[in-house]
């Protein structure tokens, strides 16, 4: 397992600076997942952390010894990138087992650190054939055994199953689940699904323009995001944002705003499943359903209301509601986030 620790890590390419000042403790044995939009850096950051993109300024310390100038080679380090990098003209066992060759182990050792991954990845039945002959998720199995051979001190995830259907996404999020617990291995991961950093990291990392926005947990990141932007980013659907501005008097002292913060904040935001349907009176906060998505146990009502804008509703699937029908909303207060004219978090 290997600690990795980022101290004031900067990258340029010309006159544009990509990372901007970084710095990040990783445990051994952490599952950290970066995040962030398109162009953000959380790629630039991974290849750096491998050795791939050079460091302009700062430390990269893996285990306490600094390898911000050694290369890839040299830092013990293992990447599984968004495409598998196959050889097409070797099976499955010649391919898994091929860095060990390059390196002069003997025969005996390859074929038996092969077949202790296959078992893992349940590909044992599969070592004879050729990559044309596997499906995608196979594929990607193959070439995450290809990195577990090596037993390096962390593993690097550069979207790994962005190439994948819907179906496979979920089956392999589950062996990278349960391989990150039997192995036990400090593994970093570039995604821009949601679903794949609430449900894999131990914590998760939101990037943007260059620069650490807020880490934590999946739960800290999305009951108590630091500010608008992670508020946002965070979470599907996406938090409701309102402009105070937009609200009616009734409907501020309805969430009770100016009582409980001692002034009206600049913008909130509610999540869809923060949201009660008041049948017994009516509300401030009212629309008509504009859209309605079915999901069996969830449905998602896309209420419009009027100078609010689109407010999602998450409700239990069993409920049946029509298009164009008027409902009446309620904010949960307890869960309701306050931000002020900067963004911040109040």
């Amino acid at each position: 397992m290997g600690s990795i620790e980022l101290s004031n890590i900067e990258k340029w390419f010309g006159e544009a600076q990509v990372i901007k000042g970084i710095d990040l403790n990783i445990k051994a044995g952490e599952f950290i997942i970066f995040v962030g939009p398109s162009g953000c850096g959380k790629s630039t950051l991974l290849r750096m952390i491998g050795g791939l993109e050079e460091t302009s300024r700062g430390k990269i310390t893996l285990n306490g010894r600094d390898v911000t100038d050694e290369p890839p080679a040299k830092r013990g380090l293992s990447m599984v990138f968004q495409s598998y990098a196959l050889y097409p003209h070797m099976s499955v066992k010649e391919n898994m087992g091929f860095s060990l060759k390059t390196a002069g182990k003997s025969k005996d050792e390859i074929r038996e650190k092969v077949i202790e991954t296959a078992k893992v990845l349940r590909l044992e039945k599969l070592l004879d054939r050729h990559p044309k002959d596997l499906s995608g998720g196979q594929r990607q199995r193959v070439a995450i055994g290809r990195s577990i051979v090596r037993a390096p001190s962390a593993f690097l995830f550069d979207e790994p199953l962005s190439n994948l259907d819907a179906a496979l996404r979920v089956e392999m999020r589950l062996e990278i689940s349960k391989l990150h617990k039997s192995l036990k291995s400090t593994m970093i991961y570039v995604t821009h699904d949601q679903t794949e950093a609430m449900t894999l990291a131990d914590r998760i990392v939101v990037l943007d323009d260059g620069k650490i926005i807020q880490v934590g947990t999946p739960r800290e990141l999305y009951q108590n995001p630091a500010n608008l932007f992670v508020a946002q980013f965070i979470g599907s659907p996406k938090m409701n944002i309102v402009n105070s501005s937009d609200l009616t008097a009734s409907a501020i002292d309805e969430i009770s705003l100016d009582k409980q913060l001692g002034a009206v904040p600049q913008k909130l935001g509610i999540r869809p499943e923060h949201i009660k349907i008041n049948s017994k009176r009516q509300s401030a906060i009212n629309g008509n359903i504009d859209v309605i998505e079915y999901l069996g146990a969830d449905s998602f009502l896309f209420v419009d209301c009027a100078d609010l804008g689109i407010i999602t509703v998450r409700v239990d699937g069993s409920q049946e509601f029509n298009l164009g029908e008027r409902i009446y909303l309620e904010f949960m207060r307890e869960n309701t986030h306050f931000f002020d004219s900067s963004g911040a978090k109040i």
